[in-house]
């Protein structure tokens, strides 16, 4: 789950990082009210769940509360990569002598937790990784020990930090890591971490993104999930219980279990074909959990066929079987579903499934390219 900004800027100044004084305003009027109460130059910053803002003209600055008010409504209700821009954060300016990075992140290969830290701020990490890796300075931390401070102070000094600074980004550090261990978070990041001309050290950004599997922990954070953001066909399936995930292809895939269902796109892929989802029904699925998912498939324009690949363990061939037929109640079948029903009871389940448009396939090689064949057709 993704944060807005002003959300990450709540949590990193409940843990005590330094933000910078602002609110969110969802009128021009307000985005006013709030630089008159500032009183200073403010910069008004559009909430959208996508990086790029500033590029699209979705961050300026205003020196009085009438050009806030006036930025303000510029800003909006325009689109920012294809998400409307409903709220925007009004805080105050900085006077920036530097920007800095600081961020944490999952290294899955390492499975540990990484920190980085780069003296080259307010740029997007990959293109500093790209251009100047030696300027990202990395430390790996031990789960059970946590972030220690000489890990820091080799961070700090590894990136070539304002030395005056060390005390101020030991203590953000730490809370920065603090708060990513304790709301679930899989990336927390500070870019910039902007060092006034006053020699303070202040989130100017804040980017957080929540574990989907740590949300039962944090039902504060999952409050603040606002569907309007996410694609509708994923917002749908997280309201039925489904692990979906959307992608740009065309046929659809329905898997029972990670490893299986990603096989799958990867064989629909050599096939010929691009996947249009990710659908694991998961272990023992009911029939009216593959009745729901097939439903969802079926109701994305993009999807010209389908493939279900059931390799029967703890899920009955039968039960999906039942749950197919049920889906398909009432329904003008207008895309090919090819069938792979391998395992407990698909005997019983291939039986269901006789006298329907369904086609049957032996193996999973077999469904992919019967599938692939008859989108093609």
């Amino acid at each position: 789950m993704k944060l807005h900004e002003y959300q990450a800027k709540q949590l990193f100044a409940r843990y005590g990082i330094p933000v910078p004084k602002g609110e969110v305003a969802s009128k021009p009027s307000e985005a006013r009210t709030i630089a008159e109460k500032l009183n200073k130059p403010v910069a008004i910053k559009a909430q959208v769940l996508v990086g790029g803002r500033g590029k699209a003209g979705g961050i300026k600055v205003a020196n009085s509360p009438d050009e806030a008010e006036q930025v303000a409504g510029q800003i909006l209700g325009m689109r920012i990569k294809g998400l409307p821009v409903e709220k925007v954060l009004v805080e105050e300016a900085l006077d920036i002598a530097a920007e800095y990075y600081l961020g944490i992140i999952v290294d899955r290969s390492k499975e540990r937790n990484l920190v980085m830290v780069s003296a080259m701020g307010g740029v997007d990490i990959e293109e500093v990784a790209e251009t100047h890796p030696e300027a990202i300075a990395k430390a790996y931390i031990d789960p059970f020990i946590g972030l220690l401070d000489f890990q820091i102070r080799q961070l700090h000094k590894q990136a070539k930090l304002e030395p005056t600074t060390l005390r101020s980004f030991t203590a953000i550090a730490k809370a920065l890591y603090r708060l990513y261990i304790e709301c679930d978070a899989n990336l927390a990041e500070i870019n910039p971490l902007v060092l006034t001309k006053d020699g303070n050290l202040i989130a100017a950004d804040a980017k957080l993104l929540i574990d989907d599997n740590g949300l039962y922990r944090q039902p504060e954070i999952a409050s603040w999930r606002e569907e309007v953001e996410e694609d509708p066909f994923e917002a749908e399936a997280r309201k039925k219980g489904l692990a979906y995930v959307r992608l740009k292809g065309e046929v659809g895939i329905i898997g029972n279990g990670a490893g299986l269902t990603m096989t799958t796109l990867d064989i629909v892929q050599r096939a010929g074909a691009a996947p249009a989802n990710f659908l694991d029904i998961g272990g023992g699925a009911r029939a009216d959990i593959v009745r729901e998912g097939l439903r969802l498939i079926l109701s994305d324009p993009q999807v010209k066929g389908v493939l279900i690949n059931i390799f029967g363990g703890i899920t009955r061939c039968d039960e999906v079987a039942k749950g197919i037929l049920q889906a398909l109640e009432g329904m003008e079948l207008k895309v090919p579903i090819v069938v792979r029903l391998t395992g407990t009871r698909e005997e019983e389940g291939r039986k269901l499934l006789e006298g329907t448009p369904l086609i049957p396939a032996a193996t999973m090689q077999e469904a992919a390219e019967k599938i692939v064949q008859l989108i093609r057709s």
